[in-house]
């Protein structure tokens, strides 16, 4: 398998549940995972947002935790990891006008490495531009953005997740099970029981 060192993209009101799970599930595994937030250092937080879906015309929003940072976005190099993590939430829509942040996910696609997005991280997928020819998931407003980045916005079910190469996506924190699961074989993590 080998260990992986596994950057994730965070800002303020990032979704809870994406970057939380993600972070302890990829660390619990034995990979390196690193959270980083543009102006901030290890040890600070980023408060987050709880996104649900309780039958109105969108997602309601609540209060989350504050997830600590354990890496300081300064410091660190997209060339040093081996794969990369966006969570969704509202973070992807103002840290996607960092221009770090979108060399870092360009990095990630011209390297071929593992990347995998969720629910609202496809902004910074379109930002960074690399979307063209490409298929992925995506909380489903975000799909006129997919769309005009050159890319084929794919509907799956909530609970899904979509591969394309070395792209992992899903549409929202109900599908991590399916999402996790096909990075880590992206990865080439095995897990034997």
């Amino acid at each position: 398998m080998g260990v992986k060192k596994i950057l994730i993209l965070a800002g303020d009101y990032v979704e809870d549940y994406e970057v939380m799970v993600p972070f302890q599930a990829l660390s619990m595994v034995g990979h390196t995972v690193h959270a980083v937030c543009p102006n901030k250092k290890a040890g600070e937080t980023v408060r987050t947002a709880v996104h649900d879906f309780e039958g109105d015309q969108t997602y309601s929003e609540k209060p989350g935790h504050n997830f600590t940072l354990n890496a300081s976005f300064s410091k660190i190099k997209a060339e040093d990891y081996d794969a990369l993590v966006i969570p969704g939430g509202r973070a992807p829509e103002y840290i996607r006008l960092n221009d770090k942040v979108i060399k870092m996910v360009q990095h990630f696609s011209q390297a071929d490495k593992p990347i995998a997005s969720i629910c609202h991280g496809a902004q910074l997928l379109v930002a960074a531009g690399i979307l063209d020819g490409k298929t992925c998931s995506a909380y489903p407003t975000v799909e006129p953005e997919i769309a005009r980045a050159g890319g084929k916005y794919v509907a799956v079910p909530m609970d899904k997740a979509h591969v394309d190469g070395k792209l992992v996506t899903a549409p929202g924190w109900p599908a991590h099970p399916d999402w996790l699961a096909k990075f880590l074989q992206v990865l080439g993590t095995k897990i034997k029981l």
